[in-house]
């Protein structure tokens, strides 16, 4: 589903590379997730595999469609959930998935439907005629999840779609996405909660200094690591123990 052949990201006025030489595949209907400390670069690969940054060098295609030749087709195909709320606050919820779906050309009964499906499977059908304003954490996170999935998209791309959010809400979510991988969508996931990923992603690729340190299968990882009990082991013998701290 998406192949990258050695692609690089250096931000103007950078010593560093964001993301070096990367060569990745991700296959069909799987949900690969993406680790690494702060600044690793997790969030630069899924913009630039998102089309909203331009790479120094190298390439990717997703379903086959190269950024390069394929850009608005590719666009159509994806869905995005970013780190930070992406909603226009005063508006309603269904403000917002109306406008949201409108842009990948939904109308009429097909938009209307598809948005009261989904408030009604995230818990949110009651909440649908209230301002985003007035939602807590847990619930402007499921909306985002909405907005980014209305038009079915063949890949999701999710930057820390469960930080900050309360028990109850992660459980929704991940469950929900779960769902979705069910039905076909291709997961691309990053996260800190090392637990989490360890049990909802099929595989994992580590990532430090923009390059992918490793990858495989969380229990293969846990395996073939020494002393190693869970990801969250592999994850410190790998990147080690010292702050990360980025700004």
């Amino acid at each position: 589903m998406i192949q990258i052949q050695q692609l690089s990201k250096k931000y103007k006025g950078s010593d560093d590379f964001s993301v070096h030489n990367l060569d990745l595949n991700i296959q069909e209907k799987e949900i690969f997730g993406l680790l690494g400390p702060n600044g690793a670069g997790k969030t630069t690969l899924i913009s630039l595999l998102s089309s909203l940054i331009k790479p120094t060098s190298g390439n990717f295609t997703i379903n086959g469609l190269s950024f390069k030749k394929n850009k608005n087709q590719l666009k159509q195909i994806i869905g995005i959930v970013p780190q930070e709320y992406a909603l226009y606050p005063s508006l309603t919820a269904y403000e917002n998935l109306q406008y949201f779906g409108s842009m990948y050309g939904l109308k009429g009964k097909e938009l209307k439907d598809k948005i009261m499906a989904g408030l009604e499977k995230l818990g949110l059908e009651k909440f649908s005629h209230k301002k985003i304003i007035t939602f807590s954490g847990g619930m402007k996170r499921r909306i985002n999840l909405l907005a980014s999935i209305l038009h079915n998209p063949k890949v999701l791309f999710l930057d820390e779609p469960t930080v900050g959010v309360d028990v109850q809400s992660k459980n929704v979510i991940i469950e929900y996405l779960k769902e979705l991988n069910q039905l076909g969508t291709t997961i691309i996931y990053t996260s800190h909660h090392l637990n989490e990923a360890e049990a909802f992603c099929t595989r994992v690729a580590i990532i430090d200094h923009g390059t992918i340190i490793t990858k495989g299968k969380p229990e293969e990882l846990i395996r073939t690591h020494e002393n190693a009990h869970n990801l969250e082991d592999v994850f410190l013998q790998i990147t080690g123990k010292a702050l990360r701290d980025h700004a």
